[in-house]
């Protein structure tokens, strides 16, 4: 089976459609998708649900879907760089789920594995418990929590054999292995592919079994979402 499309909108062609339910990893712009979101835009599908630990940025990630108005809800736990999203937000615009950051996680992961829900403690007492079972185990109270398995999932890693088998790379990881496994198709953008068994087995983070589809993006902006730097003291100022 040839899991290798020629570009990003050849791998989405058939597969997105309005309505769906997807999952996009990441964390803030590190290990986001580029090429597959820009893509996602310009098909031009509404009306979507997205999973993903934050929204982008103005401009930028998901950030480019929101400007075109294609996301109607957000599964998310943070979401506080994005004034589209917030202003979508506020004006009743956009839903937004908020979920706890390892429960988001978790709920991917859940999902991945086949397992339909689960308890946390995270959450008891506050808006995240609304409307949600509660049970008691063991003295403590526990709010139980739905899997995710989103129709597509968009994912980002940095190495695929042509088998699928994906290494990451550092802290770019980050959700994408749970949203890989979670999603009924999974599609991922890779900065290298090489012939399978160029993987040692120990090199492998996530095995081909989840992957769908491949596409190469061997140039990604890998844009840094907020960057500090400071300016050497000069021996002056150092009082030499």
């Amino acid at each position: 089976m040839n899991k290798i499309f020629p570009s990003a909108q050849a791998a989405l062609d058939g597969v997105v459609q309005d309505g769906q339910l997807m999952a996009v990893g990441g964390f803030g712009l590190c290990g986001i998708p580029e090429a597959l979101i820009d893509a996602l835009r310009d098909t031009g599908v509404k009306d979507l649900t997205v999973i993903s630990n934050n929204a982008g940025v103005d401009g930028f990630g998901l950030g480019k879907l929101l400007e075109t108005r294609q996301i109607k809800k957000m599964i998310s736990s943070y979401v506080g760089e994005n004034k589209e999203f917030e202003r979508q937000y506020l004006a009743g615009e956009l839903a937004l789920e908020f979920t706890p950051q390892g429960t988001l996680a978790e709920k991917l992961r859940a999902g991945g594995a086949g397992i339909p829900a689960f308890f946390t403690k995270t959450g008891v007492g506050t808006l995240v418990a609304e409307g949600k079972e509660l049970r008691e185990f063991e003295g403590e109270t526990y709010v139980m929590e739905r899997a995710l398995v989103p129709d597509v999932a968009l994912v980002k890693a940095h190495v695929a054999d042509k088998s699928g088998n994906l290494r990451f790379r550092l802290t770019a990881r980050n959700f994408n292995p749970a949203v890989a496994m979670a999603g009924k198709l999974c599609i991922v953008e890779v900065e290298e592919i090489v012939e399978v068994g160029e993987l040692a087995p120990d090199e492998i983070h996530l095995p081909g079994i989840y992957v769908h589809r491949i596409v190469l993006n061997a140039s990604p902006e890998k844009r840094i979402e907020k960057r500090t730097v400071s300016v050497a003291a000069t021996p002056a100022q150092q009082g030499a």
